[in-house]
């Protein structure tokens, strides 16, 4: 029997668009809630259109990466009919997440202290670049700019070189994921005092919320922390190295790991030289580490060193290119490598949900909505709009 969804029942007002929202969204989806994803009639969220296409369709493979299991219902907010709408719809729900410029919802006449009135029990996320408060709040962001101004480029890329901005949109997506936290503690308040609040969650705060130990040893040491490629500041060997044919990575997070590292690799000399005795005398003489062990590994296939290493139980692994991932028996065995449920083509692959318990492992929906797939289910449903009344909202451009 498998467990009921941990949110089954909770009602989500979805108005984001491209990432930070929408994979927030779809989180909340993956854990059992009814998200209604708001789009404007005849435009839809602008990842629609987001290349590459699905073959034979108008469908975006990027959109349907991050919008699986939701509703979709054609709303103009710009309407004062459409704000009123969105209002009763609101009444109705658990949970609003927006990621609009702050100031915007404002000018729909849906702002915080609007929605409350109608529905004090509401919940409602406001994602944004800077967040609704400071000095640069009503600036654009984009995943980039909170990349680049919260730090993270700046330790990012091969020690000598550019700043590099992380290869997928960790700006976007920390935000999203501290978004779900946000959104489920207070759920859990909104239990116990059976009154919502509004949540305020910046892509810049999250990612000097992510910076780790960079903060904390500039602070205690002056040292400005920059790039040093794939290798950990504090623990040596733990990095990416070239073997003769492709990379692989080896994390050697302490001494046993290091002795049995060395006899593994028929390097056994070097647990005896001075400079590499132990972690901080590696970590000090790491370049004189390197240049011994990249000699080393560029006489074999990575194959052969990865088969070494795993028989010694030292932490290693490929560095897997994307088609390699999706191969992996072990993702596919978590449902972690799925066919995308698409009505014309049966080759598109997404990501499952990493959200799982030991009682219920099934993968999520993985049908993306067409756009207005859903909005006269849902106004019958919700609001008990008859086919007069949304044929004359759809006449109106309303829906």
């Amino acid at each position: 029997m498998l467990q009921q969804k941990p949110l089954q029942g909770i009602r989500v007002l979805d108005l984001s668009r491209v990432l930070a929202g929408p994979y927030c969204t779809m989180n909340l989806a993956d854990l059992g809630a009814e998200v209604i994803k708001i789009e404007l009639p005849g435009h839809g969220d602008d990842a629609r259109r987001f290349p590459p296409m699905i073959p034979n369709s108008a469908d975006s493979a990027y959109f349907y990466g991050v919008n699986r299991g939701k509703l979709s219902v054609t709303l103009d907010l710009r309407a004062a009919q459409g704000a009123a709408i969105f209002l009763d719809l609101a009444a109705l729900s658990d949970v609003v997440v927006e990621n609009f410029s702050p100031g915007t919802m404002a000018r729909f006449g849906l702002a915080y202290e609007q929605l409350r009135a109608r529905n004090p029990r509401l919940i409602v996320c406001s994602i944004s670049g800077f967040g609704q408060s400071g000095p640069m709040a009503s600036e654009p962001a984009y995943d980039i700019v909170a990349q680049a101004l919260g730090g993270t480029m700046s330790v990012t890329g091969a020690a000598g070189g550019e700043p590099t901005r992380c290869g997928v949109s960790i700006g976007d997506m920390v935000a999203a994921l501290y978004g779900v936290v946000a959104i489920l503690a207070a759920l859990r308040v909104r239990d116990r005092s059976g009154v919502g609040q509004h949540l305020d969650i910046a892509m810049l705060d999250c990612q000097v919320a992510m910076l780790e130990g960079a903060l904390g040893q500039y602070s205690a040491t002056g040292a400005i922390p920059g790039r040093i490629g794939s290798r950990h500041p504090s623990i040596t060997p733990f990095q990416q190295f070239p073997a003769a044919d492709d990379y692989f990575v080896v994390g050697v997070g302490n001494e046993a790991l290091w002795q049995r590292f060395c006899d593994a690799l028929g390097l056994a000399h070097l647990k005896n030289d001075a400079r590499f005795a132990d972690n901080p005398s590696r970590t000090r003489n790491h370049a004189q580490l390197d240049v011994l062990l990249r000699e080393h590994f560029s006489t074999r296939p990575r194959a052969h060193w990865l088969d070494l290493l795993a028989k010694a139980g030292v932490p290693c692994a490929p560095v897997s290119n994307v088609a390699e991932v999706a191969r992996s028996p072990q993702l596919r065995a978590r449902n972690m490598i799925l066919p995308a449920e698409h009505p014309t083509y049966d080759g598109l692959l997404v990501p499952g949900s990493p959200l799982k318990s030991a009682d219920d492992a099934a993968p999520p929906p993985t049908r993306a909505p067409a756009l207005g797939e859903h909005t006269e289910a849902v106004l019958e449903r919700l609001l008990g709009y008859d086919r007069v009344r949304m044929a004359e909202l759809r006449a109106r451009g309303i829906i």
